[in-house]
């Protein structure tokens, strides 16, 4: 008799591009370079910036309790951090009450974003067990990776209308209108949508909001821009907080992001939020019991510094106001360049229009290049992005603005 074969099964997989199209650009000496692809936010210079009240934060703390760093949290998190976090992202405007806002919102700390999206799916799968999960087509990568490894199906809605480079606001209605079940889960960008740049307006997100409604469907935001897209945290946070105080008897989640807004990327910064309906806000406790079930069996609690720093700083008016003003100057850079590589094309006389990379917001911009074009980019002129055209503005400056456009006015005219 034949012993059965144990041996282990598996096929390769596709390396990450971001992560594999950042360490070719580390290892090219080319003296004019250019990273557009990793989504970090960068100086002027292309240089990391550690926020200034996030330093100061991390003074104060080594000065009051250099023990900080070293201790375990609980299961769910810290707990403090968590309020804090829920009452940024929620801000609890509108008809309820502060106290009856907050019964209906269970938190937990997570291994920053990608953390609670994974966290997110992987409950919704074992306690929802939805149908389908509907993902803007396109999306941040890394969410088809997640909700695969959730074992979620995964369906796409249209958002990009690639003529007009503009958001496909109709083709997304229509789509979820006529195929999405009741159940399903549909994934939304808060703000900055991640690769596009384009997001809904406040008339649009009323409608979306609509259709969930009616269809009970079940919303899952993803918030990793909170304050850097806008320079606002109120605006930035305005659809989720629109479906949590206009559809009280509808459930919702909420993955946060602390790397971005506070430059934390490194400290790994998150929560997820999971709001039940107003009718059922007596069961929050036990869907937090369940989140820290899965907590425990993965990575037992949240990373401790990140969120110590980020609670001192929310915790002190001085410094959440040194807080806002970091968020101006990171915002404003982007917007810049995002206006200064315009302006160079239209000087440059690219074919093509390019009004959307100033209609666009946030980190990303999808510039309408195609791969041909994108490979041109970086074989000619050492300037990497993403395959799909997507470009991380952060990696703009006054330096190589010129060079860039100069070689994107190059790849338009030569590769088609």
């Amino acid at each position: 008799m034949s012993k059965p074969d144990t041996r282990l099964n598996v096929s390769p997989v596709p390396p990450d591009e971001i992560f594999a199209l950042n360490g070719a650009y580390a290892v090219d000496p080319h003296p004019q370079k250019v990273s557009l692809g990793v989504g970090v936010y960068r100086t002027d210079d292309g240089k990391p910036w550690p926020l200034p009240v996030v330093q100061k934060a991390e003074k104060a703390l080594v000065v009051e309790d250099d023990l900080f760093r070293h201790e375990y949290t609980a299961i769910e998190g810290d707990v403090p951090f968590l309020g804090i976090a829920r009452d940024l992202m929620f801000g609890f405007e509108g008809k309820q009450s502060e106290e009856e806002a907050k019964a209906r919102i269970g938190s937990v700390q997570t291994v920053a974003g990608t953390g609670a999206n994974h966290l997110g799916a992987l409950f919704l799968a074992h306690h929802m067990k939805p149908t389908n999960v509907w993902l803007s087509n396109p999306s941040w990568a890394n969410h088809q990776t997640i909700w695969e490894l959730a074992g979620v199906p995964r369906k796409t809605y249209p958002y990009y209308h690639a003529a007009t480079r503009s958001f496909d606001f109709e083709g997304m209605m229509s789509t979820l209108e006529s195929e999405a079940q009741e159940g399903d889960v549909v994934l939304l960008h808060a703000c900055a949508h991640n690769p596009t740049g384009l997001d809904p307006n406040k008339e649009q997100w009323v409608a979306i909001a609509d259709l969930c409604e009616r269809k009970n469907l079940f919303p899952f935001f993803d918030s990793a821009y909170q304050g850097f897209a806008s320079g606002s945290v109120e605006e930035d946070a305005w659809a989720v907080r629109y479906f949590f105080n206009h559809k009280p008897d509808m459930e919702m989640c909420v993955a946060q992001s602390f790397s971005k807004n506070f430059g934390l990327y490194g400290q790994r910064v998150g929560a997820f939020h999971y709001c039940n309906n107003r009718a059922s806000a007596s069961i929050r406790d036990v869907v937090v019991n369940n989140l820290c079930h899965l907590i425990r069996g993965e990575f037992s609690m949240g990373p401790r510094v990140g969120c110590t720093i980020v609670k001192k700083v929310l915790t002190n008016d001085e410094l959440t106001a040194d807080w806002h003003e970091d968020l101006k100057v990171m915002s404003s850079r982007i917007k810049a360049m995002r206006k200064a590589l315009y302006n160079e094309l239209v000087r440059l006389q690219t074919p093509g229009t390019w009004e959307h990379i100033i209609q666009q917001n946030g980190m990303f911009s999808y510039t309408g290049l195609t791969p041909k074009q994108v490979y041109a980019l970086k074989d000619r002129y050492h300037i990497y992005l993403l395959k799909s055209g997507r470009a991380s503005i952060s990696g703009l400056s006054q330096k190589n603005v010129a060079y860039v456009a100069q070689a994107i006015d190059d790849v338009i005219r030569n590769e088609n």
